[in-house]
């Protein structure tokens, strides 16, 4: 009776083809390239160069910019390991990029990489939620720059910065920040004056004190995170409590 299904009962269950060929991911496809770097203060590319490449960054900081007509540095962002740079697709790079740091990345060719998401639906979310998050992210800096106070600028970007650090270490209450206070303050639109007096004034409201060379521990991340102009307020107990 058993002799028929002998040789058959392996095809009983569909194969999950997952199992032997995982969905490809932007990870992957990076990770297959070779690891370059550069040294602190070299440029990887700039603004208007033809883009011929993706960047992921592996270890280090970047900053891109973008220079006006007067001659003056617009930051708008830093980016840190895990994140991409030149992810907007466009013929031309829209801002300049900066090693921070020691930076060391790989490079991704960029029809390579379109040709990769065309033949690959796996990997058209992931590249949305790449673009997804650069929209945020501008949209973040658009109400920092046009809706804030000078001392809520440089709260909510130690608190961004804080909260970035707390995805990998999440008990982690040091804010590392190995870019120079000239690029903060060009980042938050502020003198680096201003920046530098308004981190002293944190500190001799008992929120935050240095730490090392280039870090800050967050004493009281819910005062920091009033002082940023988020909706919360000092309850009787000294607590902070979002108001409704």
């Amino acid at each position: 009776m058993y002799a028929a299904t002998t040789g058959q009962h392996f095809n009983r269950f569909p194969v999950n083809a997952n199992a032997t060929n995982p969905p490809l991911t932007i990870k992957a496809l990076f990770n297959k390239q070779a690891l370059d770097q550069i040294e602190a203060g070299s440029t990887l590319f700039l603004e208007g160069d033809e883009a011929k490449h993706l960047y992921e960054v592996v270890d280090g900081v970047l900053r891109v910019f973008k220079i006006i007509s007067d001659g003056r540095r617009i930051i708008t962002g830093f980016l840190f390991p895990g994140d991409l740079v030149g992810v907007s697709l466009r013929d031309r790079y829209l801002y300049s990029a900066e090693a921070v740091t020691l930076t060391r990345f790989r490079r991704f060719g960029r029809r390579e990489f379109q040709d990769a998401v065309n033949s690959s639906p796996s990997l058209h979310p992931q590249l949305f939620d790449r673009l997804c998050d650069e929209m945020a992210a501008a949209q973040n800096q658009m109400v920092l720059l046009s809706r804030k106070s000078a001392e809520e600028r440089v709260c909510s970007f130690l608190l961004e910065r804080l909260r970035h650090q707390q995805q990998t270490s999440p008990l982690t209450t040091i804010v590392d920040l190995p870019m120079t206070r000239l690029d903060i303050a060009d980042y938050l639109g502020l003198t680096i004056e201003t920046v530098s007096r308004t981190i002293t004034k944190l500190t001799g409201r008992g929120i935050l004190v240095p730490e090392g060379r280039h870090g800050l521990r967050i004493l009281r991340s819910k005062s920091l995170e009033r002082f940023a102009g988020d909706d919360y307020e000092d309850d009787d107990y000294g607590h902070v409590a979002r108001r409704n």
